[in-house]
């Protein structure tokens, strides 16, 4: 089974605003979410991606450039239109403390999986489309390269949360229980049987592992001996 890697697009100036930014176009990194995407690409140096698919919004497109800057090789750089933010619609541009007060709010936090957008789209239609174009992706990845594959997507955050809750086996109402930080890092792995989740919201440690020996489809009973790094010695 190939292995994704889920990136968070780096801190920018409407995170930092407090602004819900949607689809919004010209968001772009701040200072701060730059450097937050280099410290990623950095993380990633040490697997060797066969793909970086991005969100077509610019934030996400400028952190795939900054992971794949430090990427030896030409790996695949789609773009893919099903990974891009959730349309919030009405709620686009506005700020969360204004948003807060709105009768839908509550909601959102509580039984997410009843919202859908003033003019937008429904929660539960974007984590369906998020969910399917990543299992075509990762099975499109892994007929292509192995089972070994290692490929990055690089999302939002509710796009991942719902990613990582369906892959967990959480209803789209317990998703606001996880957290995913600008340029963070998620791992999941997709089997005939079940998805494994092997990292959520990290923004360091090392990775190099991932550039290690194929993964078997069976869980470890009792929790197995965890992650060896190609450079680890046997002895």
């Amino acid at each position: 089974m190939a292995t994704v890697i889920l990136v968070r697009h780096g801190r920018t100036t409407a995170n930092a605003q407090g602004i819900l930014a949607g689809r919004a176009a010209g968001i772009r990194l701040d200072e701060i979410g730059r450097d937050q995407a280099a410290r990623t690409g950095e993380r990633l140096a040490v697997v060797p991606l066969v793909g970086v698919v991005s969100s077509p919004l610019e934030r996400c497109r400028q952190t795939s450039k900054l992971i794949l800057d430090h990427q030896a090789g030409s790996p695949a750089t789609p773009v893919e239109d099903d990974i891009t933010e959730c349309d919030y619609g009405a709620w686009q541009g506005r700020t969360l403390s204004d948003l807060s007060a709105e009768n839908l709010w509550p909601v959102v936090q509580t039984q997410p999986s009843a919202v859908v957008f003033p003019g937008g789209e429904s929660m539960a239609a974007m984590q369906a489309r998020s969910v399917a174009a990543i299992r075509r992706l990762d099975a499109a990845f892994e007929a292509q390269h192995g089972p070994g594959a290692v490929w990055a997507a690089v999302s939002h955050g509710d796009i991942i949360k719902s990613i990582l809750a369906d892959a967990l086996g959480m209803h789209l109402d317990l998703f606001q229980r996880i957290n995913v930080g600008p340029a963070s890092i998620s791992i999941v792995r997709y089997a005939t049987s079940r998805p494994s989740v092997h990292a959520t919201n990290t923004d360091s440690g090392d990775l190099s592992w991932l550039a290690g020996t194929g993964p078997t489809a069976d869980a470890p009973v009792g929790g197995g001996a965890g992650h060896q790094a190609p450079h680890e010695s046997h002895a």
